[in-house]
């Protein structure tokens, strides 16, 4: 297994700007030299093991923050940017990419826009039929994707939005009556609740204040689905607050966001993060028994597991990721190391696309990424009824993982042998970046490898990569 050293230079900087030290009392503090700090803080040298004990025991900092955050995040998009055949195939060495993500942060997220720019304005052209003469022309964000990264490099957590909802589920008295406790906000707030036999989930007609839910979907998304209209009727100038520190490029895309934040919000009401965090600890993260405990759904509880990353009380980092039949990604977060192409669908290899083929099961996988981390991942699908005859019925497969370290931690890794090196199978994330050689899975060619074509042989792939 690959062992990373901890290059942290932004974050020490940053630390140090906060307490307001030159680099000379810094390094005093820490019990290091001047030099030292200097080269540490230039990603010239990683981080130390003394350091990152000084830096909890003088300033109390939370070390795990060190390896988390944008770094790994900004590599991985920089890499499927660069993977665009626009850049001739020619990508930069990795060693280069780590360190503008930790050195020059703002250069790194300048170019992803400006990758993103360009994409979308190459889509445009590419259906200019329908582009011309609209006001809407010009390249702007995709609303969609533009929140999806808000999300995405928030870490998944909203800490004010987090703690409104822990407090409101508190002083409700905790989670065991969320669907009453609700009820009886709305209406404190003036807004009535019916249940109705009806498509959609949920329907506020703002003209008798009357909120409609539907009475054929499960109890949990009821709830789910009560707990945010509280959210957009109770916690408005919260989420508008929020908004405002995000500054979107578009009104469509606030408005997005604002529906993210008020799921949220319900998501942390209905499971409270110091009692769902001391709950998952105790049950090593069962799902079901967190399911029933809770009363949420097996996606509402994936999802909120991936969220657990307030400062001081964190959860084991996962990844959680949803697919649709196709393969294409809806919803996606890492607290990992793995992150997942923001274009595109999974690694065929990994088991979430398994799921489909064994429905109500839970799927173990244990897997190794390009870079020699190993993770278990759990899989299942998820099948959302309409619940009438003639609906639409929607299917997607959900999977949630973490680092094998923490299988100690996780019920789903009883009886696996995370010691045998055999029984880790290679997943990637984008088949353009993919290192792996002689992966049977690979639908385009890496650009990072020269290709030899035999027209006198025909092996799995029609090339083989140097």
């Amino acid at each position: 297994m690959a062992i990373q050293k901890l290059y942290a230079g932004a974050k020490l900087r940053e630390v140090r700007t906060k307490v307001g030290l030159t680099q000379k009392d810094f390094a005093a503090r820490l019990g290091v030299s001047l030099p030292y700090l200097n080269q540490m803080e230039n990603n010239n040298r990683p981080v130390s093991t003394t350091v990152v004990l000084a830096l909890a025991a003088e300033f109390g900092m939370d070390v795990t923050e060190l390896s988390t955050g944008d770094g790994e995040r900004m590599v991985s998009d920089m890499r499927e940017a660069l993977a665009d055949p626009v850049f001739g195939g020619d990508m930069p060495p990795l060693a280069d990419l780590r360190l503008a993500a930790s050195n020059a942060p703002g250069l790194a997220r300048a170019f992803l826009a400006l990758h993103q720019s360009y994409r979308q304005t190459h889509e445009r052209l590419a259906s200019l039929d329908e582009a011309l003469g609209r006001e809407d022309a010009r390249a702007s964000p995709s609303p969609w994707e533009e929140v999806r990264d808000f999300f995405h490099y928030c870490d998944n957590y909203i800490d004010a939005v987090d703690r409104a909802a822990e407090h409101f589920a508190n002083r409700e008295g905790g989670h065991h009556n969320m669907r009453v406790a609700a009820v009886s906000a709305l209406a404190n707030a003036g807004v009535g609740v019916e249940f109705s036999d009806m498509d959609a989930l949920r329907d506020f007609d703002t003209a008798t204040n009357t909120l409609h839910i539907s009475a054929r979907t499960a109890p949990e998304t009821q709830t789910f689905q009560l707990l945010l209209q509280v959210a957009l009727t109770r916690q408005d100038a919260l989420l508008e607050a929020t908004l405002d520190l995000a500054r979107f490029h578009s009104t469509a895309a606030r408005d997005i966001a604002k529906i993210g934040l008020a799921n949220y919000f319900a998501g942390a009401a209905l499971m409270p993060y110091t009692a769902f965090h001391a709950r998952a600890q105790s049950c090593r993260h069962d799902l079901e028994l967190l399911a029933g405990h809770f009363g949420a759904s097996i996606e509402q509880v994936a999802h909120r597991l991936s969220t657990l990353q307030r400062p001081g009380s964190k959860g084991i980092p996962f990844f959680f990721v949803r697919v649709d039949q196709a393969g294409t990604i809806t919803k996606r977060h890492s607290a990992t190391r793995l992150q997942f192409a923001r274009f595109g669908g999974a690694c065929p290899l990994w088991n979430v696309h398994s799921a489909f083929e064994m429905p109500g099961r839970f799927l173990r996988q244990l897997a190794e990424t390009p870079d020699g981390v190993r993770y278990i991942s759990l899989a299942r699908d998820i099948t959302k009824p309409a619940g009438r005859f003639g609906a639409p019925v929607r299917r997607y497969a959900i999977a949630l993982g973490c680092e094998v370290r923490h299988s100690s931690a996780i019920v789903y890794a009883d009886g696996m042998d995370v010691t045998r090196d055999s029984a880790f199978e290679p997943i990637g994330i984008s088949c353009r970046i993919c290192e792996r050689k002689n992966c049977h899975q690979r639908s385009v060619p890496p650009l990072e490898r020269q290709l030899v074509v035999d027209p006198n042989k025909r092996d799995v792939l029609p090339y083989s990569v140097e």
